[in-house]
């Protein structure tokens, strides 16, 4: 990213990641055997620090139909240079996630597993890919309950502004 003020500093362990780095915004669907199928719009914004081997992130999404705003998470990348990567996450409904996972540069795949879903009297276990082709941002949230095993919650396919 070049500027005015000059190239954007890239700590090394973030280089791997930095192409996530910026403002996507696009539309998902969402479902679950428990609930009615939906569908939302969505912002994702990872930023850079500079001086730290993190990326933070912060997602919203909203109805479609009316823009009411509907759940908001925000936590913090942490790659490391082995390939595998940390995930801390804060969700708006009170529960947190650590997902530790890996990261493929060259596919620019990142997979994450929960290791640990916090403050969630039901929800067992989550899962989260990324996956970018062609310019595009796509990922998919699996979850499992106390009633459900591991399944596809959230999809969503996203551009960078």
């Amino acid at each position: 990213m070049d500027g005015g003020a000059g190239k954007m500093v890239v700590h090394p362990a973030i280089e791997p990641l930095s192409y996530l780095i910026g403002t996507w915004r696009g539309q998902g669907e969402g479902g679950f055997p428990t609930i009615s199928s939906f569908a939302y719009g969505e912002e994702l914004n990872f930023t850079h620090p500079g001086n730290k081997p993190l990326i933070a992130y912060s997602q919203k999404t909203w109805k479609l139909n009316s823009g009411e705003p509907m759940h908001a998470e925000s936590g913090y990348w942490r790659p490391k240079p082995d390939g595998t990567i940390e995930v801390v996450i804060a969700q708006s409904t009170g529960l947190v996630e650590i997902q530790k996972g890996t990261y493929d540069a060259e596919k620019k795949v990142v997979k994450l597993q929960s290791e640990l879903v916090g403050n969630a009297s039901k929800v067992k276990e989550i899962t989260r890919v990324f996956s970018l082709v062609e310019e595009e941002l796509s990922y998919v949230v699996e979850m499992a309950t106390n009633l459900t095993d591991l399944q596809p919650h959230l999809k969503a396919s996203l551009k960078k502004l």
